[in-house]
């Protein structure tokens, strides 16, 4: 029998279970009934990105940013093309700096963009500065072995 995580909807934030080997086949939410993945970044407030840390089993990819900051926008289209690539098995969603400026104080975010790799609930790799999206692809890969 395959092991079983807890993957969190973009859509809702219901956690949901869904089995490892289904990844791949666009599981649907159990609650809203939304695809578990769309192969896009998922915007994240404080709540939300708390739910998405906390509660999913899959590796969480987060750019920190903000609209004002050009190489935030500039790195945007990567981080879309690097959600195609990376999707099922890690989570890319984005934090707007601005409108969450008590969870990027308490993330020590400094400078922007911020990419945060997060698994298992903690931190695990940090790197600040707009990337390619091969770029991204390869440092998230080569901090999750």
């Amino acid at each position: 029998m395959s092991e079983s995580l807890h993957v969190v909807c973009p859509h809702c934030h219901t956690t949901n279970r869904v089995k490892r080997d289904d990844l791949v086949k666009t599981p649907d939410c159990g609650s809203c009934h939304q695809p578990l993945f769309t192969a896009h970044p998922v915007p994240l407030n404080e709540t939300s990105f708390a739910k998405h840390v906390e509660r999913s089993q899959i590796p969480l990819l987060v750019d920190f940013w903000a609209p004002w900051c050009g190489p935030c926008r500039t790195m945007a289209p990567a981080f879309e093309q690097a959600a195609a690539q990376l999707e099922p098995h890690v989570r890319l969603v984005k934090v707007n700096t601005d409108e969450a400026q008590a969870l990027g104080a308490r993330m020590n975010i400094r400078s922007i963009p911020t990419l945060a790799l997060f698994a298992g609930g903690k931190e695990i790799a940090r790197q600040a500065g707009a990337m390619a999206a091969g770029d991204i692809v390869r440092w998230t890969r080569s901090n999750l072995r």
